[in-house]
């Protein structure tokens, strides 16, 4: 029996072939560790539990990993207002977070990297993002320019147009585009902060 899985690019299900023979990736967004687990956090764990299981069932070879992001504002807000660091909140909810999900039975990855833990990694990916003009920079901020990306969309089936007619979006002057995100954050007096090459 072969496997198939729904492809959002595609909009149809397509039989699954691995890239490399009988070994699988599997990356999912973790948690923000500013707080407890809810609802949709045991959702997702289990959703991407069951896949997981299910494919070493049928012999694959899985890799899967899930990362936490341990910097953020709330994170840096929850510190702040604790009188803490952010290391000490977001370990605590990462820790409570594992104790949830075994609770749920749900199988550990088999690597959970940290947001802090790489940060080299992260600014080296953010300078090919700006070599190939997708990315900018505005007072050491940096974001990510959906406008030079042509693809951008694609797997929601929609276009800019399409999204900016419904949007409610704060106004931030710093964007070229509504759309554009920040891929990285200078840090404001007090906070944690990391050396980049965007700061001048």
């Amino acid at each position: 029996m072969s496997l198939k899985f729904y492809n959002t690019l595609t909009k149809k299900k397509e039989q699954f072939v691995p890239i490399k023979e009988r070994k699988v990736g599997i990356y999912v967004c973790g948690i923000t560790a500013y707080d407890v687990c809810h609802i949709g956090h045991a959702r997702s764990a289990v959703v991407f539990d069951v896949i997981y299981r299910y494919l070493k069932y049928r012999g694959y070879e899985v890799t899967y990993v899930k990362n936490f992001t341990d910097v953020d504002d709330k994170i840096i807000g929850k510190a702040n207002a604790e009188g803490t660091d952010i290391y000490s909140i977001s370990e605590r909810y990462i820790k409570e977070h594992n104790e949830d999900m075994d609770h749920l039975g749900v199988v550990r990855p088999t690597v959970a990297p940290k947001a802090t833990e790489n940060i080299k990694g992260m600014i080296r990916l953010i300078d090919t993002l700006m070599e190939k003009g997708l990315a900018y920079v505005v007072d050491g901020d940096v974001y990510y320019s959906v406008e030079e990306f042509e693809g951008y969309g694609k797997l929601s089936g929609r276009s800019l147009d399409d999204m900016l007619a419904g949007a409610r979006i704060d106004v931030d002057e710093k964007k070229k585009n509504p759309f554009d995100f920040v891929l990285w954050k200078s840090s404001k007096e007090g906070e944690p902060w990391w050396d980049s090459p965007w700061w001048w």
